[in-house]
């Protein structure tokens, strides 16, 4: 029961998004090319503490078509976020970073690794809750069945169906613990300064290590008052200040 306790928690702390009349008007100001209003719009919604993927894609966009290419990025990134698996996010985010000077290569990764986070990413952490959700419910089903059935057959059948489905919530819980820890953490972010130079120590006295370009996401290691370390997809890590990024 504490297993089915922690994931209705969890699943009942994702937050929901239903479109508003505020979402329809936005919408409207973007189908019209009024999109400086279309932003304004969205960021009002998010200042009400409403998220979605749609919002933040949509903001995405009207940032883009504003010419704002570093807040396009930042805003496709957090669609991403919470639509891991959506491909038209994947598309415009590739289109947006086309604009990205630093070229970084990322290093390869074993390919179950790949493999893994691909399938985890396959749903958001509200769908795995639900599949989480329903197998225990399952669960109890065939134990129930397991425990006063009088027949033989299906005390065997309801054990091995029961082991199955317990074994399938446990691993999707962790799924959606794991893309719900991504959105809670936020530990990657979206260079804004237009050329800035990381140091090899929180300090403007820190050696100069390598330069790099708005647009380009690294990931956020530690932070040491006003500066962060960061690391780039090629291994490269290094210190910025706070003041050049800002997080997914």
């Amino acid at each position: 029961m504490k297993l089915l306790k922690t994931i209705i928690l969890l699943f009942i702390a994702i937050p929901a998004f239903s479109q508003t009349d505020k979402m329809d008007e936005a919408n409207k100001l973007y189908s019209e090319e009024k999109y400086q209003e279309a932003v304004a719009s969205y960021e009002s919604i998010l200042k009400e503490g409403k998220e979605s993927a749609d919002l933040y894609f949509n903001l995405g966009n009207a940032y883009y078509k504003t010419g704002d290419v570093n807040n396009a990025i930042l805003n496709y990134e957090r669609a991403k976020l919470l639509a891991p698996n959506d491909g038209d996010i994947d598309f415009n985010l590739q289109i947006a970073n086309q604009f990205v000077v630093t070229s970084v290569e990322a290093l390869p990764q074993p390919f179950f690794v790949r493999w893994s986070n691909n399938f985890i990413n396959l749903n958001p952490a509200d769908s795995w809750a639900r599949i989480s959700i329903l197998s225990f419910v399952l669960f109890l089903v065939f134990l129930g069945l397991f425990l006063f059935s009088k027949t033989v057959r299906i005390k065997r059948l309801s054990f091995i169906i029961g082991i199955v489905v317990i074994l399938t919530s446990a691993i999707t819980f962790s799924f959606a613990s794991k893309q719900k820890s991504k959105i809670n953490n936020r530990n990657n972010a979206i260079v804004f300064c237009p050329r800035v130079t990381v140091k090899s120590s929180p300090s403007e006295s820190g050696t100069d290590l390598f330069l790099i370009y708005e647009g380009l996401k690294v990931e956020l290691i530690d932070s040491i008052g006003n500066w962060n370390e960061v690391k780039l997809l090629d291994g490269n890590q290094g210190w910025l200040q706070d003041s050049c990024i800002v997080r997914i």
